[in-house]
């Protein structure tokens, strides 16, 4: 396996349980909140989160934004917004992209080593998983193919079958490292 191979984990649990420098949350526009890991977030996070997002304004999607983790293990939260699929054809490939690469800038530019994702778009946003996880592996291997930090990136999956298609993901970018 590659350098970033190693430096890129996938685990399958709760976001909210894991003690890394940041968690990204897959928010909605408002950043206030909403089902699925943005609702865990925040309800895990407590009331102080919905405090500090009201304050920045709502989100593009495909930016990110950054909060502290209040109750959370992890020291912040970057909130990042998801396109929702409208079939491929709206630029949903580029702005789930834009969502890994600002979540990692504004990692890597609060010195975070150590980051969590979940799988951005794929819930309520019918993002197909296969796709969206591709985009996911790739986007993050190129950028910290470029820097040192973040070390360390986590996939955290919530069911078994989407930590296997990032683990199919991660196979073929080892492949294609292997053939370059």
């Amino acid at each position: 396996m590659s350098e970033i191979n190693h430096r890129i984990r996938v685990h399958t649990g709760d976001v909210t349980k894991l003690a890394v420098d940041a968690i990204v949350n897959a928010a909605n526009t408002s950043l206030l909140g909403g089902g699925g890991v943005d609702g865990a977030i925040h309800r895990a996070a407590g009331p102080e989160l919905e405090f500090e997002c009201r304050m920045l304004n709502g989100c593009k999607v495909g930016d990110a934004k950054l909060t502290r983790g209040y109750r959370l293990p992890a020291r912040f939260i970057i909130h990042t917004v998801g396109p929702v699929w409208q079939g491929g054809g709206k630029g949903e490939a580029e702005l789930l992209a834009s969502c890994y690469r600002r979540s990692l800038e504004l990692a890597a530019a609060n010195g975070c080593r150590t980051v969590a994702f979940p799988a951005i778009s794929t819930g309520v946003y019918r993002y197909p998983k296969e796709q969206a996880t591709q985009i996911a592996v790739d986007t993050v291997s190129a950028f910290i193919g470029q820097k040192a930090v973040p070390e360390t990136v986590i996939f955290c999956c919530f069911d078994q079958q989407t930590a296997e298609l990032y683990q199919q993901a991660l196979l073929r970018l080892a492949e294609r490292d292997l053939h370059r």
